[in-house]
């Protein structure tokens, strides 16, 4: 509670204006740390300021030669362009209509929200003791094996328990374990 001017002295009175600059300051400043947040993607909330769709999250590439940019604009270099339609990226942030992705490979830039699609898609990651991983009949190592799927495939995603996606992939639809692709989170859920 604040005191009468009389009743706080010299130190008083400084603390008073301090605090009345750093509410001032607040009202000024507050737009900008939201502009902030919205370029970085770095809210409380993990919600996208833009699309109200939660931060981080999986989309795919829906066009090939999608060009990722070093900044949110067309006036941004160029940085990469994919040229896998389909290929599951991560959008980290987002900037009007410009969403920052992130690859398989750790590599992040901006690309055009028109070039992206809800579509869940994973990539199969090489395997420890071989590289291709097995596709199963059921959500068990030990059902039959339906196909083996080499290192950067990328397969549809139908649904995701806890541990399995359910997937399909050039004419075939089986099971393959969380742990063998990128594009789902170890946690989430897929219906």
């Amino acid at each position: 509670m604040f005191r009468s001017s009389l009743e706080r002295g010299k130190g008083g009175a400084k603390a008073a204006r301090m605090a009345r600059l750093a509410v001032v300051s607040a009202f000024l400043f507050a737009p900008f740390a939201a502009m902030a947040d919205e370029v970085t993607g770095t809210t409380n909330r993990n919600i996208g300021p833009v699309t109200k769709q939660p931060i981080p999250r999986f989309v795919s590439l829906k066009p090939s030669d999608t060009p990722m940019r070093e900044g949110p604009s067309k006036d941004h270099r160029i940085r990469w362009i994919f040229k896998r339609e389909g290929l599951p990226v991560e959008v980290i942030a987002e900037h009007e209509q410009w969403r920052r992705v992130r690859d398989s490979e750790s590599t992040e830039g901006w690309v055009y929200f028109g070039r992206l699609s809800n579509r869940r898609t994973v990539i199969v990651l090489a395997g420890k003791d071989r590289p291709e991983r097995d596709l199963f009949a059921r959500e068990s190592e030990t059902s039959a094996i339906i196909a083996r799927l080499q290192p950067g495939v990328i397969a549809n995603v139908e649904s995701c328990s806890t541990d399995w996606c359910e997937v399909t992939v050039e004419g075939f639809k089986g099971f393959v374990k969380k742990n063998a692709i990128w594009g789902v989170y170890p946690e989430e859920q897929v219906k």
